[in-house]
């Protein structure tokens, strides 16, 4: 899947809501506490890291391409 951010970056608990992955923004944070979500191949534990455009999302079975 891919997903334009407008602006320069999309903190990573957002990025889950807005593309359906999490149902809320809080259970966006949790599932990046628990450890799901990887950024360019590697686990991401900070709720609201900064992601930008070029870098690959992923969470459960979906890639999320931000451009």
């Amino acid at each position: 899947m891919e997903f334009k951010i407008n602006g320069e970056f999309i903190e990573l608990c957002n990025l889950l809501k807005l593309t359906g992955i999490a149902q809320s923004g809080g259970q966006g944070k949790a599932i990046v506490a628990d450890g799901l979500v990887q950024v360019d191949g590697a686990i991401e534990l900070r709720k609201t890291a900064k992601i930008r455009k070029g870098q690959i999302v992923e969470c459960f079975d979906t890639k999320i391409i931000l451009n």
